[in-house]
């Protein structure tokens, strides 16, 4: 067996590839935010095109950019990270790319939770990394708690993300702060996905960072930047000597993340417009529980991202087929919870709520009235 026929499809693309090609769909299939970046970003691009910025940059990226997002944990989290901790990356699906490859050796076992996003599992089976499932639901509130960690042998990573994409839950500050000191314990690695910081809603969010500066977080810009096409993410890890080892890395397989990018970057953190993106996330957010109030059943409430994972079982067997009558019939594309795993994921559907009101309540009703009538 070759190390790519474990990889799954990402089947979301493909009904997104098929919903392109035709008329008077609603797109709540993606995770891509509609709303312009900052101000900033934009006036520091158009300055640094002037500017004829167009060289590679070192690998580990600008260091006035590694030094504002270090700023950032100081401001956001109260945590103090050396900018020499910092690597920025292209996307942060580099960035875990990057982490597998600097942590984990053939066959290491990574534990991931059972739904989660899929390229995690993926990246394992490229690298030739033993996966291992650890099954989470309501009951657990979708999350990894130490006590699933106990009996699990050569356990060498865990990767986590808060709030979680598909179902939008956040880690609790206690179990968070629990699971951070269980790997710390036993010298086993915490990786945590936070790109959708800046996007939970009814509390506050927490870095693993603030629990164990041992722990791997990766964020990026994508998502509560708004900054989705600028491919740029990045990792903040324990100490110089792995950020040197990320270094050779990162070398051979990008040369340096986008030089554009990263200096428009300099201009993402303004902390009031990002605050006006959280409350448009959240009123669509409660408009899309509204509108689909009755239609099934909702056991994650999301509390981050822009995410609903609907239980759909009254309806359906199988997520994947629903998924194609939704678009081919009722032309609304949606992700099948296959996409995610397979714990009960046949029963589930994603709906982004990254579009603007109006285009959420048509995408509503259609569902609703395809799946009632």
């Amino acid at each position: 067996m070759g190390r790519l026929d474990n990889v799954s499809p990402f089947l979301v693309m493909d009904i997104l590839k098929e919903a392109y090609q035709m008329e008077d769909v609603v797109h709540m299939e993606i995770g891509e935010p509609d709303i312009d970046p900052p101000p900033g970003v934009l006036q520091t691009l158009e300055r640094v095109i002037r500017e004829k910025k167009y060289s590679y940059t070192p690998s580990l990226g600008i260091i006035e950019l590694r030094e504002e997002i270090a700023r950032h944990y100081y401001e956001y989290y109260g945590v103090d990270i050396s900018p020499s901790r910092v690597v920025v990356t292209t996307g942060t699906s580099s960035a875990f790319l990057m982490v597998y490859a600097l942590l984990l050796d053939t066959w290491d076992v990574l534990a991931l939770s059972d739904p989660s996003y899929p390229c995690y599992k993926n990246f394992a089976h490229i690298l030739d990394i033993q996966p291992l499932f650890v099954e989470v639901d309501k009951s657990t509130k979708y999350q990894i708690k130490p006590e699933h960690l106990m009996d699990l042998k050569n356990l060498k990573a865990v990767h986590i993300s808060s709030p979680s994409n598909p179902t939008g839950s956040l880690y609790e500050e206690e179990n968070l702060k629990a699971l951070a000191q269980f790997c710390e314990d036993r010298n086993i690695y915490l990786i945590c996905d936070e790109i959708y910081h800046g996007l939970v809603y009814d509390k506050r969010e927490h870095t693993a960072l603030e629990f164990s500066q041992r722990a791997i977080v990766i964020n990026g810009f994508s998502k509560a930047f708004c900054m989705p096409g600028f491919r740029l993410g990045w990792a903040i890890l324990p100490d110089e000597d792995m950020v040197r080892k990320a270094e050779l890395i990162l070398q051979n397989l990008y040369i340096s993340p986008p030089t554009l990018s990263q200096y428009a970057a300099l201009g993402a953190f303004d902390y009031a417009y990002l605050l006006q993106v959280r409350e448009i996330y959240k009123k669509r957010r409660d408009i899309i529980l509204k509108e689909l109030k009755g239609v099934g059943n909702i056991d994650a409430f999301p509390e981050g991202a822009f995410y609903v994972w609907l239980d759909v079982s009254k309806y359906t067997k199988d997520s994947y087929q629903l998924a194609m009558k939704l678009l081919r019939e009722a032309r609304v594309a949606v992700t099948p919870g296959i996409d995610f795993g397979k714990n009960n994921t046949e029963k589930y559907i994603r709906i982004s709520f990254a579009k603007d009101g109006g285009t959420l309540k048509e995408g509503a009703r259609r569902i609703r009235d395809y799946l009632t009538r």
